[in-house]
């Protein structure tokens, strides 16, 4: 049985749907601050914290078939985790150190975890691959390399083995629009732009148009949360296998900029995306693309949704469903 840790928010829900699709056996934990209850879609539900031992320590004593754990439940915003730095700590580390303290003791030593390209700061070269440099730019980012590096000493120490998987821009829904991104407040480009282009909300400002691209906007890599879900079920599987700890990144391989998001976005919707130019922010970057070269060579991994209108378009349907 697999243990999914945040499996109510937007990328394990995701993970959640395709567990029940395979059949695999699982339970949910997730305390519900950022996920939502309908989006488990009826499989077992434990509302609580990672916070609290005895709530993780009831679930293993309940449920002792659990041998894999799979952690999707970090504080996501780059900006707030340097507003608030305790909370980030408090909850992306401390949480995940009370958890795998928690499985030493049940005898649990399979984790995935949902790590970040945050973790490698300013690029110094692209595509990014798993020999990048690693210096955060942000408390996020140092939180998610703070549990990699935890996750090694776990390893050397008690033999727990874990994949950390790092993801660039978690986008798209599932094809089916039953369960797709719900954050509040929302901060991602892709639902922002579907926002402002059905009326939702202001125009967007484009931060930045004259970093060194195509069109002077900055450059991403989005890659489809369904691709990502099923990167985490190889990892699994690879552990279940009697494999070693692994760590890699998860991209799209390729990059797309602003202006060519909100165009996609504009056709999609079949209106355009009101937009407004604006200065550049701090710390962003020109151009995020990430090599998953690695992982392809591995596992056989690769996108099933790489082209940018198909992602746009799974969000979008996702987004008719809620509006009407």
């Amino acid at each position: 049985m697999i243990l999914v840790i945040g499996g109510a928010g937007y990328i394990g829900s995701h993970m959640v749907r395709i567990l029940r699709e395979q059949g695999e056996p699982h339970i949910v934990l997730d305390d519900l601050s950022q996920g939502h209850e309908a989006a488990v879609n009826g499989s077992t539900l434990i509302r609580g914290d990672l916070a609290d031992r005895e709530c993780i320590a009831r679930i293993f004593a309940e449920y002792p078939s659990i041998d894999s754990v799979i952690h999707f439940a970090a504080f996501i915003s780059v900006g707030e985790s340097e507003r608030e730095p305790g909370k980030y700590w408090k909850n992306n580390t401390a949480g995940v150190l009370n958890l795998l303290e928690s499985m030493k003791e049940a005898g649990v030593n399979k984790f995935v975890f949902s790590s970040t390209a945050a973790i490698f700061g300013e690029p110094t070269y692209v595509p990014i691959d798993e020999k990048h440099p690693k210096s955060p730019t942000s408390v996020y980012g140092d939180t998610k390399l703070a549990v990699e590096r935890m996750l090694e000493g776990f390893d050397r120490a008690h033999g727990l083995k874990s994949v950390c998987l790092r993801y660039f821009n978690a986008s798209g829904a599932d094809p089916s629009g039953e369960i797709g991104e719900n954050h509040s407040p929302e901060e991602h480009l892709i639902p922002l732009a579907i926002f402002a282009a059905t009326g939702r909300r202001a125009a967007l400002k484009v931060f930045g148009t004259d970093y060194p691209t195509s069109d002077g906007t900055c450059v991403r890599d989005y890659i489809h949360v369904n691709d990502l879900a099923a990167a985490h079920l190889l990892a699994i599987r690879h552990l279940r296998d009697g494999g070693d700890s692994r760590r890699y990144n998860l991209g799209n391989g390729q990059g797309f900029s602003v202006r060519q998001v909100l165009d996609v976005v504009g056709k999609v919707v079949g209106r355009p995306v009101p937009a407004d130019d604006a200065s550049r922010r701090p710390g962003d970057p020109a151009v995020l693309i990430g090599s998953s070269d690695a992982i392809q060579n591995d596992w056989g991994w690769s996108p099933c949704y790489p082209d940018l209108e198909t992602i746009v378009s799974h969000a979008w349907n996702w987004h008719q469903k809620r509006l009407n």
